[in-house]
């Protein structure tokens, strides 16, 4: 029987294309928060992962070890890099530091050794807050980075890497507003954090040459099952 051949919806999406490769974007597991009365600025920037983060991230290891792996990036906040570390360790593999793949760090421009709302006042914080309910769009912050520089940065990096592993799997261990940033570039919507990542989640895209297509978006039911399912 003769082999049909790919239709165009087959090409588009790289449907069943051996020389296709996937990229797998997991977020970090759970991060310690800092106190929510008394943390300064920059407090917010890199905590470490919580006990239920590192059980996250050995969660969503455990779940890609049973995938060929040929290379993990992280960015270079502690709560993705040992995410990237747990995943790697699985695979026999060093984890690449990419430090355009760090979160957008709100309201960097200001005094990081005080709390935004001192340094803005409390009201300009609800409005602030409030705009951004309604937006979802990074620029509702004010001294902080541009949303479209922030996406921009976000799909600059995501291209070196992928240029660099045709045909291959490779994890960015990397945050929820990375990931948003690069689906939304995908999709072409001007909502920066359209959909909630849940820690330790998954997200593939198939990759070949300058197509991508999105495969799968919070890949989490590793998480569920042991209970360690967080937002």
């Amino acid at each position: 029987m003769a082999t049909r051949p790919p239709s165009p919806i087959d090409l588009a999406f790289l449907t069943n294309d051996p020389e296709a490769g996937t990229l797998i974007l997991v977020r970090h597991g759970q991060q310690e928060w800092p106190d929510p009365i008394k943390s300064v600025t920059a407090d917010w920037v890199d905590p470490p992962l919580s006990e239920l983060g590192r059980r996250q991230a050995a969660a969503v290891a455990s779940h890609l070890a049973t995938e060929p792996v040929d290379a993990v990036y992280s960015s270079h906040l502690l709560r993705a890099h040992h995410t990237g570390m747990a995943i790697a360790e699985h695979h026999g593999l060093d984890v690449t530091v990419r430090p355009e793949m760090e979160e957008i760090h709100l309201f960097r421009d200001l005094p990081q050794d005080q709390r935004a709302t001192d340094a803005l006042g409390e009201a300009a914080m609800d409005d602030i807050r409030a705009q951004f309910v309604i937006t979802r769009r990074w620029d509702s912050y004010p001294h902080t980075e541009r949303s479209l520089d922030f996406r921009s940065r976000v799909v600059r990096a995501l291209d070196v890497i992928l240029d660099a592993h045709h045909g291959q799997n490779v994890v960015v261990a990397c945050h929820g507003g990375v990931i948003n940033a690069y689906f939304a570039h995908l999709l072409g919507t001007d909502q920066d954090f359209f959909y909630r990542p849940v820690h330790a989640s998954i997200h593939r895209v198939l990759f070949k040459q300058q197509t991508r297509a999105i495969s799968v978006l919070n890949e989490q039911h590793y998480l569920t099952a042991d209970g360690l399912l967080s937002n």
